[in-house]
């Protein structure tokens, strides 16, 4: 029972998850967040951030150039992999009763945004937790044009890796102490990230 709790204490722990997994954990973990339906419970937005800081301060031996990039395939392979199985489901993800892995909320919650931002929603829901896994599996299962898609997944994996990890890397660089206090940086972060997820199900509610 203890080996239990531990092992979902890591599993919820950006910091001892990139601490004793290193870059691959972390590129499976940001593959199945963005990709897989059960990849909402990742805190994507903090890993990558956390990623950043202990590059930064040398907590993680990978160069930056190397961390960026390759999350960005990671990311682009995981929404590769959920624009095929919302091809392959199609309409009858709609129908689907919610499982452990998968809950109807969430593809409406992904429904809305896409409705509201159209395309955009593949690039800007990068940085919204639910909508990142949910928004390519809904492209897919709408038939959206695969060109376009690979186009708008393209840019949004860049530009989401592209900004915070940069964003923990200066912090871990330039505050080295930063490191101990992971734990509030990523509640920070976490915050941040349920606020917005929570005025978006608000709009959704108001909208129905």
């Amino acid at each position: 029972m203890e080996q239990a709790t531990e092992f979902v204490k890591l599993l919820f722990s950006s910091g001892h998850l990139i601490h004793y997994g290193g870059l691959a954990l972390l590129l499976i973990i940001i593959f199945a967040e963005t990709g897989l339906f059960f990849g909402f419970i990742f805190p994507g937005d903090a890993l990558l951030v956390t990623a950043g800081i202990f590059c930064g301060s040398a907590d993680l031996s990978v160069n930056i150039y190397l961390l960026v990039l390759t999350v960005a395939l990671a990311a682009i392979a995981g929404n590769a992999t959920g624009f095929a199985t919302g091809k392959y489901f199609g309409k009858r993800l709609f129908l689907k009763n919610d499982t452990f892995f998968f809950k109807q909320r969430h593809l409406e919650t992904a429904r809305a945004y896409y409705d509201k931002h159209g395309g955009l929603a593949l690039v800007g829901g990068r940085f919204i937790p639910v909508v990142r896994t949910f928004v390519p599996i809904l492209a897919g299962a709408i038939d959206m044009n695969f060109w376009r898609f690979t186009l708008l997944n393209l840019a949004g994996a860049i530009l989401w890796s592209g900004t915070l990890i940069p964003l923990g890397y200066l912090l871990g660089r330039q505050i080295p102490g930063s490191v101990d206090y992971i734990e509030y940086i990523v509640l920070g972060i976490t915050v941040v990230t349920m606020t917005i997820l929570i005025r978006g199900a608000v709009k959704l509610k108001k909208g129905k």
